[in-house]
């Protein structure tokens, strides 16, 4: 399996180039594992360049695309707490706030005090947040539909199992992670220690 050069000139190895360099320094290495996971490293990087370019095209981020899906897929009338979303998006309160202040200022959703309880503040989807994530939804749906139209739909029906089988193991070995890396960034086993 070979991959194409990158645009900026600098070329990535294939991914046999890639497996065989790790074998050569890491001989117990497994080549199907390593072929499966590298494969899919590699396509989800360049899926998400992808759809950067698409949401810039749009004239939102990622960071925000990621706010709008998180108040459709709440459903109607598309509304959340910031607590809720800082929370469902794995952000920090403060975090939250500066991404919402930006949003409202753009147009994408609207901050105000809940009628029922004034202490509390409503983010709400605009008609304006919905036709962006619509539009990229659109945009997604013509992409992925590129992506996927040399397998059939009984490959793409295996492909979507097998991953999902794959995704599964991992939801179950790390509960936790939720797709954040925020665990990461606690110090590693002795550092920050004193002698």
């Amino acid at each position: 399996m070979s991959d194409t050069t990158e645009p900026s000139g600098l070329q990535e190895p294939s991914l046999d180039e890639q497996i065989a360099a790790y074998q050569r320094e890491f001989r117990d290495l497994d080549p199907q594992v390593e072929q499966v996971v590298s494969a899919l490293g590699r396509l989800n990087r360049r899926m998400n360049v992808g759809y950067g370019r698409q949401l810039a095209d749009l004239g939102i981020s990622n960071a925000e695309w990621e706010v709008l899906k998180t108040l459709v897929v709440a459903g109607s009338p598309y509304r959340l707490g910031p607590g809720e979303l800082a929370k469902r998006l794995g952000l920090t309160p403060a975090a939250m706030t500066h991404r919402i202040d930006r949003m409202a200022g753009e147009g994408l959703v609207t901050r105000d005090r809940d009628e029922n309880n004034r202490v509390r503040v409503i983010v709400e989807l605009t008609d304006e947040g919905r036709t962006k994530w619509l539009e990229a939804m659109r945009m997604a749906s013509a992409f992925e539909e590129d992506l996927l139209q040399d397998l059939s739909g009984d490959e793409r029906g295996a492909l979507g199992e097998m991953l999902i089988r794959l995704l599964r193991r991992v939801e179950q070995a790390q509960p936790d992670a939720g797709g954040r890396l925020t665990d990461l960034d606690r110090p590693m086993p002795g550092e920050g220690k004193t002698a």
